[in-house]
């Protein structure tokens, strides 16, 4: 560990803005109209430390790089912030569920979306996760060639429609890939922070605008098919929405039924692919690592399918995750928005000002990570993880808004890397660009060619 402290003093006198890059006459600074949005935004924080301060036109941004720092804006004030322009720009993409929902109404939803995701639901979906990946290994061929980063997003997004909404979704997987697609090349550019820009009809908007129909009519077509059943308040996940109703009786509307299954269909499925697909690229560049993990598999599973009670067995495995999430989280960088304004650092934030925080940023911080460009599962010991500070590493946010999600994205990673894991070697194809993409997640730009070793 290096030796800077991790909690510094703020500083007793103050400029009207933290420090920051150089400010353009009228434009200001856009990382993310850059080739390097990532490298750019890096750099500034190490240049800047933990609070620096840019503009974009109108809109100032407050960056903040301390755990003390984001602590204070996603658990000890959030309330007097609300989510970010990102999420605003595609509210015609998620509408108004969990992911972009406030106040007393995401309350609500929260509170009828909880029972899907508590300890023993979700390990009951350990079975169809497992059944599902046997079956897509089924048809892998040794030697064959594959992007693992489409394979995986198609095997999540069955399993998710599957345990969630108790739906089929694998004659529909090529058309929701290729809208995700168009969603997610559209959500490089600026509509992320003015999204007024979405409403113009571009090429990209247009295209964009048509996928989200694409994906509207598959989620209708769910809602319509499951209309004509019994709703179960027992049942899974959208019986449990179907069913609830509201003090005055009513029920709610296909809209917000629309907005709440489209949210944990994409939210749901992507999180654990994008984890995955980079797991795999992490392997292969490091072999020694996957030697261990196929060690430990085999010498707990001897080649048989796993279940929740082997989790706790497989430690490797889990710290495996942990360590793939810590350098390629799919959540790269989340914003709120201070709309009264506040104070961090010894410096007021204007109202209206968005305040950003960077996993890719923290969870690569020499102050809290040794090597941190390196992949070393082996970092997280008890011992580590005990003098961690909170909200240096942050793969699922925290707060009230931590990702309802996050236990099912961690038991089905770890389920589905120790399935396919012990029974296959994934190489990547030499010379193929892996190339972060950040969009709305983390994505890879060119997915992740692999070469298909079988293991006898």
């Amino acid at each position: 560990m290096a030796t800077r402290p991790a909690v510094e003093s703020v500083p007793r006198r103050t400029a009207a803005f933290p420090p920051g890059p150089r400010d353009r006459f009228l434009i200001g600074n856009f990382p993310f109209g850059t080739p390097d949005a990532l490298g750019t935004l890096t750099r500034w924080a190490r240049e800047y430390g933990d609070i620096f301060h840019y503009r974009f036109l109108n809109i100032h941004v407050y960056f903040v790089n301390r755990p003390d720092y984001i602590e204070d804006v996603l658990v000890t004030n959030h309330a007097r912030f609300i989510k970010g322009r990102g999420l605003k720009a595609n509210r015609r993409l998620f509408g108004n569920g969990l992911l972009t929902s406030e106040g007393d109404f995401w309350r609500r939803q929260r509170r009828l979306s909880q029972p899907a995701f508590h300890r023993e639901r979700i390990e009951s979906y350990a079975r169809v996760m497992v059944a599902y990946t046997e079956r897509m290994l089924a048809g892998w061929r040794n030697g064959e060639r594959r992007d693992v980063h489409r394979d995986m997003m198609r095997l999540t997004l069955e399993i998710v429609a599957k345990v969630l909404f108790d739906t089929d979704m694998s004659d529909q997987v090529a058309e929701v890939g290729a809208a995700l697609e168009a969603i997610t090349l559209q959500n490089t550019r600026g509509q992320m922070l003015f999204p007024a820009l979405r409403h113009l009809p571009t090429p990209g908007n247009l295209r964009y605008w048509r996928a989200v129909k694409r994906l509207e009519k598959i989620i209708y077509g769910i809602l319509a098919q499951r209309r004509g059943m019994r709703p179960q308040a027992d049942g899974d996940l959208l019986s449990m929405l179907l069913a609830a109703q509201d003090e005055d009786g009513s029920r709610m509307t296909d809209r917000q039924l629309r907005d709440e299954v489209m949210t944990l269909i994409l939210a749901g499925h992507e999180t654990t692919a994008l984890l995955l697909s980079w797991t795999w690229y992490l392997l292969s560049e490091n072999p020694e690592v996957e030697a261990r993990l196929a060690a430990e598999l085999r010498d707990v599973l001897g080649g048989r399918s796993p279940s929740v009670a082997d989790l706790p067995r497989l430690p490797y495995t889990e710290k495996v995750v942990k360590e793939s999430l810590r350098l390629y989280p799919p959540a790269y960088i989340m914003a709120r928005i201070a709309p009264e304004g506040h104070r961090i650092g010894g410096y007021d934030i204007r109202p209206g000002a968005s305040v950003v925080m960077s996993q890719w940023i923290m969870h690569r911080d020499a102050r809290y990570f040794d090597q941190p460009e390196r992949f070393v599962p082996e970092r997280w010991s008890e011992k580590f993880e005990r003098r961690l500070p909170k909200f240096a590493y942050f793969p699922f946010g925290g707060g009230p808004r931590l990702c309802i999600g996050s236990s099912f994205a961690l038991m089905e990673a770890a389920l589905l890397l120790a399935t396919i894991a012990q029974k296959v070697r994934l190489r990547v194809v030499p010379g193929s660009p892996i190339v972060p993409l950040p969009a709305i997640t983390l994505r890879p730009k060119y997915g992740v060619p692999v070469t298909l070793e079988m293991r006898p």
